[in-house]
């Protein structure tokens, strides 16, 4: 469910630059028909629903705009394939797994669909392609659970394409928006298995449609760029220039028609540069005090959810609240599965209502006969607080959970797992997930959940303090 928030040094101009599309010479301002009470409120409900958006551009910028970022992925229309899990070094997203091997693509639509050619793949090896747009909504699977384990090849558009769709082409998926990402898991059964699963990974492939139809390329559009990613501007008032810059490859949803009008009053509207230093000190008070407001409810929010039902899937899926759900994603953990591929969960406070803190001793109790349900593994990763990454330790154990080798049950059937900083002896070390020195935040992860899962009559159990 990504943490990617240290990057470059930026300009709050930076903003302004706009993502493929020309800017506009004059930077927006905010209505001089509405009050500062007005800008506040519509600035609260704006950054809420910039929220996720723009955390997802921190990954596509760092991934396919910043040669300097170690996650660079290479630009737009290809994949990189990781052949390990996540360590603590690895910080292209918040609360990555250490599960599977990542492989990450951003696919450009603008100027002609892309074809996804995925191969044959035989059991048990689990892999998953899960899609999603720059709403950060899944929108689409490819993988064993969703399209199976034949090779297909699979047609993705944007919201503007109309064209043939070509012989040979398994399914369509048209997305929301020009720009659209995967975030793709590769099942590794250890060292042994590292070159099996490359040649896995090395036959998922990106061409465009008319390279695979055999016929003219569509003229070339001007490349992607965009502003460097900057944390306390993107989640300050600089929100409305990261937004803008994002807006030209999210055309308008009808729904929200009448919400874009009313976030035109404060400066947001596609391609438009946004100047904070050419505001009245009124009115940028009174934006300033909503995206206040607006993070303080979402963090308030996020610390009550203990599972990943209700975060994450399409825009329907997500229902009637789906901006505060994808938020709350968003900063939990972003680009996580929706709930039919995984389910994640997790306790973010002790039983005494404050976050956990490695220098105290936790434990789970699954008890005998109550381990996750799942048709294919599960896991428990650490991570520590307020960064969401992997925990660096003395074992280099970052996850623990199904599959780990010499994991110990007790006599009658049920499984301890230890939390804590210090190794809590020989007899325990089997079942121990390092904690770091201060406040964590741990990720169960269950894949291919069973129905207990789904719906809720399976919970994780409660995480309590041991001596």
């Amino acid at each position: 469910m990504s943490l990617l928030r240290r990057f470059a040094p930026a300009l709050m101009a930076a903003s302004a630059l706009i993502l493929g599309a020309g800017c506009t010479s004059a930077p927006t301002a905010p209505s001089t028909s509405i009050s500062p009470a007005e800008a506040k409120a519509i600035a609260k409900e704006a950054w809420l629903y910039a929220y996720a958006p723009i955390q997802g551009y921190q990954t596509m910028y760092n991934q396919t705009l910043n040669p300097q970022f170690p996650g660079y992925v290479g630009g737009f229309n290809r994949f990189r394939h990781y052949a390990r899990a996540f360590t603590p070094a690895d910080t292209d997203i918040v609360t990555p797994n250490n599960d599977t091997p990542y492989s990450w693509a951003w696919l450009d639509l603008r100027a002609e669909p892309m074809v996804v050619s995925l191969p044959a793949v035989a059991a048990p090896r689990y892999y998953v392609n899960q899609w999603f747009d720059l709403y950060t909504h899944n929108f689409a699977y490819t993988g064993v659970r969703s399209t199976g384990r034949e090779a297909g090849n699979y047609l993705f558009v944007g919201p503007r394409w109309k064209g043939e769709v070509p012989k040979g082409i398994t399914k369509v998926f048209r997305a929301e928006t020009d720009i659209v990402g995967t975030l793709t898991r590769t099942q590794l059964n250890g060292a042994d298995d590292i070159p099996a699963m490359q040649a896995v990974q090395a036959q998922f492939r990106i061409i465009p449609l008319s390279q695979f139809a055999g016929t003219p390329a569509p003229a070339a559009l001007p490349p992607i760029k965009g502003p460097a990613w900057d944390k306390a501007s993107a989640e300050g008032i600089g929100f409305i220039g990261y937004f803008n810059s994002l807006l030209p490859y999210m055309p308008a949803v009808a729904s929200e028609k009448a919400q874009f009008e009313r976030f035109a009053k404060i400066g947001i509207a596609p391609g438009k540069p946004f100047d904070p230093a050419s505001l009245s000190p009124e009115m940028r008070s009174a934006i300033e005090d909503g995206v206040k407001e607006a993070s303080g409810e979402l963090a308030r929010t996020a610390l009550a959810e203990t599972d990943s039902k209700d975060m994450f899937g399409t825009r329907e899926a997500l229902g009637s609240n789906y901006v505060m759900s994808r938020s709350i994603g968003a900063m939990l953990g972003i680009y996580a599965n929706s709930k039919e591929e995984a389910m994640y969960a997790s306790q973010q406070t002790g039983p005494d209502g404050k976050v956990p803190d490695g220098n105290r001793k936790w434990m789970i109790r699954f008890p005998a006969g109550q381990l996750p349900p799942v048709n294919e593994f599960w896991s428990i990763t650490m991570y520590k607080l307020p960064e969401r990454l992997l925990v660096d330790n003395a074992i280099n154990r970052y996850s623990i959970g199904g599959r780990t080798p010499g994991l110990k049950q007790n006599p009658d059937g049920s499984l301890d797992i230890y939390l804590q900083s210090d190794n809590p002896g020989p007899d325990k070390a089997s079942n121990w997930l390092p904690t770091p020195k201060g406040p964590f935040f741990f990720a169960a992860r269950f894949y291919g959940p069973r129905a207990s899962l789904l719906d809720g009559s399976w919970k994780l159990p409660p995480m309590v303090e041991v001596q």
